[in-house]
């Protein structure tokens, strides 16, 4: 695959391009590419006639990085997502999608420069405002317990959370970060925020948010506000994995409808 230089970080890049419309695609927190295939959050699988850009963010999947906490704010990511526009889609808009990190992603990069985006898939979103302080605690502590006990105790340690019942049955998986950088990697999102309420309530871009049930981790009030600050935004809300199967049919028909 090639790779794509950041300040900082090589970024690993993979193109589907079967001409037509540019999408990026984006990944959540401490997961990569291949491993939201594994967790069913692929929607790309669904796209055809599409160039479609995926990419493993700084730290994460093949992508390499530094073991500092800064590195990894949301703000700093959408940096990068830029760039990679800038290099692989110049002068055109872009569909964007991507779970929790990744929706935060693409919203910095859009309050940044909302005309590069011709619509978004905003998937799952985190924790924001006055959730985001308590999840900011978990991840400070995530990070610590990795350092004292090591990745291998941390993964046995979340092996006991229970799934959102979308998302039931899907297969165990381990964080696609490198030990030595998963503390910086938490620590990075401990200092991220979605963008303010009042520049996102100026994106007109059309969203489509996908959420599902019982995570508190993304929980449903983070989708519900967005489609209330977003001007021109819906909310489809998966509780069950037939309702999850049915997300790549949505971003195909998002990308139709956009184009």
């Amino acid at each position: 695959m090639p790779t794509f230089t950041v300040p900082d970080a090589e970024l690993d890049v993979e193109l589907s391009d079967e001409g037509g419309r540019p999408v990026v695609q984006l990944h959540g927190l401490t997961s990569s590419r291949l491993r939201d295939r594994v967790l069913h959050l692929d929607l790309g699988r669904g796209l055809s006639g599409t160039r479609l850009l995926r990419y493993d963010a700084r730290g994460h999947g093949r992508s390499t990085g530094r073991a500092v906490p800064d590195d990894y704010r949301w703000s700093v990511l959408a940096d990068d997502l830029l760039r990679l526009l800038d290099a692989w889609f110049p002068g055109e808009r872009v569909h964007g999608v991507g779970p929790s990190m990744g929706t935060a992603t693409l919203l910095h990069a859009a309050v940044r420069e909302p005309d590069r985006f011709s619509g978004l898939t905003l998937m799952v979103p985190a924790t924001a405002w006055e959730t985001r302080v308590p999840r900011a605690d978990e991840y400070r502590r995530a990070a610590a317990f990795v350092e004292q006990h090591g990745l291998a105790r941390f993964v046995a340690a979340e092996r006991g959370a229970a799934p959102p019942p979308a998302n039931a049955g899907a297969p165990p998986t381990e964080p696609e970060v490198a030990e030595a950088l998963l503390p910086s990697v938490l620590r990075g999102a401990a200092l991220s925020d979605l963008p303010s309420p009042e520049s996102l309530a100026a994106l007109g871009m059309p969203t489509t948010i996908l959420a599902w049930t019982d995570d508190p981790a993304h929980p449903l009030s983070t989708a519900e506000r967005l489609v209330q600050l977003l001007p021109d935004a819906t909310l489809r809300v998966a509780s069950t994995p037939a309702e999850l199967a049915r997300w790549p049919q949505v971003l195909l028909e998002d990308v139709a409808r956009r184009s």
